[in-house]
């Protein structure tokens, strides 16, 4: 019945009528199909393999990382889904070949189904409004993984969007998608998304996409407003706004490799950003924040993570935040978090308002988070942070399974204590290296494994700090009431490993 209609509507659209299209929509331009004549017919209502959104095979969505599964399902903790790649794609229109629209209304109503999917060539699109509905449709991976349901879906060629209004309003169903070897160009334009799994502007399966003067809003359940999924892909987002509402869904979900510019990005739900795996994000003079809740099953709340949830939905390998300029709004819990992955965090004269209850600055440890990110005594983080200018506030923890290599450096100041949390035996460490143009402001005792530094470390009422061996050598005699233990010190700072930061241009 439902592959009926969607014939009966290609028909009409292919006509002129109005079922899909004001009066004012221009004819169907060359290179379009209709639906019916799709090589390969239609998919399954639910490709082989492919799963509920509330039921996967072994996990959350990828950017769940804080909350259970939408609708009420179990928590994840196991591989990633098992969907298969499906062999067509249910869709109202598609392109194949050269073609232009301009202005117009265009609608897509069936279970799972695309409003345009362009499989070759370029497709131009302005000054159109597009809309999405279906109580049917079921999201899940397949619409995750690879676009199924999204209102525009490029998967092999070019997809250039302006000025133009989306709105979708089904399970799945993402504003704009690439996957594979598709492109998307999306600028001056609205985009709404209202189901669960429903990101704004998406890309998996190494799609690429860039953003222009966006206004992105979505309400559900992993439903990042910029979001990528397993395979990768590329972002570049320049300007605009991109707000997520949903439970477990930040502004950002990052396996991919992301660069955005001028932005406002806003999770009022969620942690701001999730990154996972081998992957990047770069931020310049954007505006990021984010109110994640807090829950039983996780061990700490954070705003920002660089993790590894060993869902598959990427690789194993080092992800890399970096941040340059605007600011950091933390509404709950505390900043930034990795655990159970390599990671890179570079800094460089970021505003950062902790939330009031703040935890900590920086937390690199293991976990027993209850999604079984790793194996509990042997997932700890190995990371690298590099403060450039940087104010910080708050105190940095590490634990006997984790390695941090800190770097203050260009007149940073760290006002806080470094505290060690025993994870088991390990081998972690805890280096910090202050240049001799930053302070470190001492708020507790603390506990490093090395401290270099050719600056400033005094108390909050100006006191010299002791710095005093695990062997008792006491190598800084001073006044304060806190004093630093480590096992090695010296005077002098080595900054060839220290991370740096570069620019929107580059």
């Amino acid at each position: 019945m439902r592959k009926m209609m969607a014939i009966l509507l290609a028909l009409m659209l292919a006509f002129g009528s109005v079922a899909y299209a004001e009066e004012t929509t221009p004819q169907m331009p060359e290179g379009m199909t209709p639906p019916d004549m799709t090589e390969g017919g239609t998919p399954p209502d639910m490709p082989e393999g492919g799963t509920p959104p509330d039921m996967p095979e072994g996990g959350t969505p990828p950017e769940r990382p804080d909350g259970q599964r939408p609708e009420g399902g179990m928590p994840g903790g196991g591989m990633g889904g098992g969907a298969n790649k499906p062999d067509s794609y249910l869709t109202v229109t598609e392109v194949n070949e050269d073609s232009t629209l301009e202005g117009g209304s265009y609608a897509s109503t069936g279970t799972d189904e695309n409003v345009f999917h362009v499989r070759a060539n370029t497709f131009n699109l302005s000054d159109a409004v597009i809309d999405r509905t279906s109580a049917d449709s079921t999201g899940g991976d397949t619409a995750s993984f690879y676009g199924v349901g999204a209102a525009i879906l490029t998967t092999g060629g070019t997809a250039n969007v302006t000025g133009s209004t989306i709105t979708t309003d089904a399970a799945g169903a993402a504003g704009v998608f690439a996957y594979g070897e598709g492109v998307a160009n999306v600028s001056d334009s609205n985009i709404h998304t209202v189901k669960d799994t429903s990101g704004g502007i998406h890309v998996a399966g190494g799609g690429t996409l860039h953003a222009k003067n966006l206004t992105v809003v979505t309400e559900g359940e992993s439903s990042a407003a910029i979001r990528s999924d397993r395979g990768s892909g590329t972002m570049r987002v320049d300007g605009g706004s991109y707000t997520a509402h949903g439970v477990g869904s930040p502004a950002v979900y990052v396996t991919a490799d992301i660069a955005i510019n001028g932005s406002e990005l806003v999770a009022t739900g969620s942690e701001a950003l999730c990154l996972e795996g081998l992957n990047s994000i770069r931020l310049y003079d954007s505006s990021l924040s984010g109110n994640m809740k807090d829950l039983s099953q996780n061990d700490n709340t954070w705003t920002v993570i660089l993790y590894q949830s060993m869902s598959g939905d990427s690789e194993i390998g080092e992800g890399r935040f970096e941040m340059v300029g605007g600011s950091i709004t933390s509404e709950n819990g505390g900043l930034f978090y990795t655990t159970n992955t390599e990671s890179e965090f570079v800094l460089s004269g970021v505003t950062i308002q902790a939330a009031e209850d703040s935890e900590y600055f920086l937390r690199c440890t293991g976990n027993t988070n209850q999604r079984g990110w790793g194996t509990t005594g042997a997932n700890g983080a190995q990371s690298k942070f590099t403060a450039i200018a940087q104010q910080m506030d708050g105190d940095v923890i590490w634990d006997t399974i984790s390695q941090l290599d800190m770097y203050v450096t260009e007149g940073s100041q760290l006002t806080g204590a470094v505290r060690s949390e025993d994870a088991g035996e390990g081998e972690g460490y805890c280096t910090l290296n202050v240049d001799a143009s930053s302070t470190w402001i001492v708020t507790g005792n603390s506990q490093l494994s090395a401290l270099n530094c050719e600056g400033t470390i005094l108390d909050a009422g100006g006191n010299q700090v002791s710095v005093v061996g695990t062997d008792g050598t006491v190598f800084v005699e001073g006044t304060s009431e806190y004093t630093v233990t480590v096992r090695d010190y010296r005077a002098t700072c080595d900054l060839v490993s220290a991370g740096t930061a570069g620019s929107w241009a580059s």
